[in-house]
């Protein structure tokens, strides 16, 4: 009563129908989230193995063609494919390189101690990657770390084991906060799931969590911190596995079928056309007037099995405080160009706010973001890298890509 009131108060029209199911219909409308994993070839253009003179093998992940090398070192957990997004961006804007690997450790490096995660090792094991990497014609490199790797980006830089650097810029690591931040590190780690049923379920908490914030970069950057609970074969090892087959298996049904495409249509399908002879069943029509139906291919089932992390880092805990303790005046000491990129102007500390007031080092803030600040921001960090190579003239812009910081 009071709403047949109300429209012949204000001549409201009436309220169209409710069709019945269209409550359902609009929940199927409602797109769900794609968790699954991404394949490293869509971001980087190849991935081999560098073997050290001591013997040790590093998974590396390169793109791009000229210009100065950014050499990318993660973080504590993560792997190369963490830099994947951001990697794929930078190359887009201006001339430059892009080399990414698996620290000691980590993702798919397999070493004679996998255990000694201590600064001087680390620092030790960038220098004998370059090394092996590019002989000895280095090019022109700038450091680029996150947390952990930023910190072993500067004891490499103050060491000196990288005589062609050019630059070094660390993502939100600062010595004061990271000091702060140990002591609630191992309740921080034993509130993680220790165990995943899929490698969907592993990416959707590294978003939901907010561990990762992007989702596209969790799907690729997610598969290289896991591994099978039962086999410990790496989730990147995993996934090259199943891509191949997949691969292998399109390939396979295309060439056998081409012949068939050929004289059957003529027509320029991805897929193999395939002439339906009498269904046997009404689900199973001819399509349109044409006599041909689409024959996909066939993909490998994935494996059913739980995924935990590859690296247990509870137990790395006695090289935390070597990590970045006095990381502020290293970092302060390096003579090449510096840069901080942080998530908030809170984790600077004493010695950096004194050091950015002199302006001995570029820094950018992005607090819209969480910790893997590249991850969940791939494009800004890219023109933040980009503009920095342009300011210091190691580089040229490609196409028309703008400079977006003012004084660059």
């Amino acid at each position: 009563m009071e709403k047949q009131m109300m429209k012949q108060k204000f001549g409201l029209p009436p309220m169209p129908p409710i069709a019945s199911g269209s409550a359902a219909k609009r929940k199927n409308l409602i797109r769900k989230k794609d968790y699954s994993p991404l394949h490293w070839d869509k971001y980087f253009k190849s991935k081999h193995d560098v073997v050290t003179a001591s013997g040790d093998s590093f998974r590396v992940y390169e793109c791009g063609e000229v210009g100065p090398v950014l050499l990318f070192l993660h973080g504590g957990g993560f792997s190369a494919l963490s830099w994947a997004l951001l990697s794929a961006e930078v190359t887009t804007l201006v001339k430059c390189r892009c080399v990414a690997f698996d620290l000691r450790g980590h993702g798919d490096t397999v070493t004679s101690d996998d255990t000694d995660l201590s600064a001087e090792r680390m620092s030790s094991d960038v220098g004998d990657v370059v090394s092996s990497l590019f002989k000895d014609d280095p090019p022109p490199i700038i450091l680029v770390g996150h947390s952990m790797g930023g910190a072993i980006a500067v004891h490499t830089a103050v060491r000196g084991l990288i005589p062609t650097l050019i630059g070094i810029a660390v993502i939100d690591v600062v010595e004061g906060t990271a000091m702060d931040a140990l002591t609630s590190m191992q309740s921080f780690l034993r509130g993680r799931p220790k165990i995943f049923d899929t490698m969907e379920k592993a990416i959707e908490w590294a978003v939901r969590s907010g561990q990762i914030q992007n989702l596209e970069s969790a799907r690729v950057s997610m598969v290289g911190q896991l591994k099978s609970a039962e086999s410990n074969e790496t989730g990147t090892e995993e996934l090259e596995h199943s891509h191949d087959s997949q691969t292998d298996i399109i390939a396979e049904e295309l060439e056998e079928d081409g012949e068939d495409e050929d004289s059957s249509s003529g027509s320029n399908h991805p897929y193999p056309l395939i002439r339906v002879q009498s269904p046997s069943s009404p689900s199973i029509q001819p399509s349109s007037t044409s006599g041909f139906a689409l024959k996909l291919p066939s993909l490998p089932t994935p494996k059913i099995h739980k995924y935990t992390w590859r690296i247990d880092l509870s137990k790395t805990e006695k090289f935390w405080k070597g990590w970045f303790e006095g990381l502020s005046q290293k970092f302060l000491s390096c003579p090449a160009p510096k840069m901080l990129i942080l998530a908030g102007p809170d984790r600077l500390d004493k010695d950096l706010t004194i050091g950015q007031m002199q302006g001995k080092f570029q820094l950018n803030l992005l607090p819209q973001c969480g910790h893997a600040v590249h991850e969940d921001l791939p494009d800004k960090v890219a023109d933040i890298l980009a503009n920095f190579m342009l300011r210091h003239r190691v580089t040229e812009p490609l196409a028309n890509f703008q400079r977006s910081i003012p004084g660059c």
